[in-house]
């Protein structure tokens, strides 16, 4: 006899039961996907609620430094001639600047060339060319020096062009940390005026980048022959900073 197979009602109740429970899983993955979506789409709003505003910082500082880089040369048939004018304005620069009241180290030799040339008539000349430096922290004695320089033409040195006095601040680590918290002030402050028209708050720093430290001539450059620098200087920091608003 053949065999019949009956569903019986407890199978088709085992299905369904399958059935619900796959439903009621999609649906507690969809309901906890769409929170999550919501809740990170919450934190990149939040994330989104960032002013970047630029903080200065400017202070007025006096050179501690001068140097003097000091050229001059001589040209001659004879390159003991030329050699002898040398060592003669040489003398002259030591005697001008030991009058003065400069040290003796503060003046020292930094290189001296020969170089020739033969002229229209055939005439093999050579030129003598040497520099000095001067290198000195008293920045009122270096001033007087600059005025006086023409002293030295009176002496019969002629200086070459590219001889000038050059100041240079060198505390600058010592304002480094002065400067930056102040620059940062500032960015605060202005930040607090862009929350304040904006009806919002602000909170901490998100993330700030230091600009690069400048040293610059406080009224503009010295100008004129051989004043090539001034000893007033403008340190100057700029700082970007991204504040969270509230």
């Amino acid at each position: 006899m053949g065999q019949t197979t009956l569903n019986t009602p407890h199978t088709g109740a085992n299905e369904n039961l399958r059935w619900m429970g796959t439903a009621a899983i999609l649906s507690i993955g969809v309901i906890a996907g769409g929170y999550l979506l919501g809740n990170g789409l919450l934190r990149a709003k939040e994330a989104e609620r960032t002013v970047t505003v630029r903080g200065l910082a400017e202070r007025d500082v006096t050179a501690d430094l001068a140097t003097w880089t000091i050229a001059y040369s001589a040209s001659s048939a004879s390159l003991t001639q030329a050699q002898a004018k040398v060592r003669q304005d040489t003398n002259a620069i030591e005697a001008f600047f030991s009058e003065l009241g400069f040290p003796k180290d503060a003046l020292q030799p930094t290189g001296a060339n020969v170089s020739s040339h033969t002229d229209r008539n055939g005439v093999i000349r050579y030129t003598v060319r040497q520099r000095l430096a001067l290198r000195t922290s008293d920045i009122a004695l270096a001033q007087r020096a600059v005025a006086q320089q023409f002293d030295l033409v009176e002496r019969g040195v002629l200086l070459e062009e590219g001889s000038g006095m050059s100041y240079s601040f060198t505390g600058l680590n010592g304002i480094k940390p002065e400067m930056v918290a102040e620059a940062t002030r500032d960015a605060r402050a202005a930040a607090e005026q862009f929350a304040q028209d904006s009806g919002a708050s602000v909170g901490a720093i998100r993330n700030a980048t230091q600009g690069y430290f400048s040293i610059e001539a406080r009224d503009g450059a010295g100008g004129g022959w051989g004043v090539s620098d001034t000893p007033f200087k403008k340190v100057r920091v700029v700082t970007t900073v991204h504040f969270a608003l509230g």
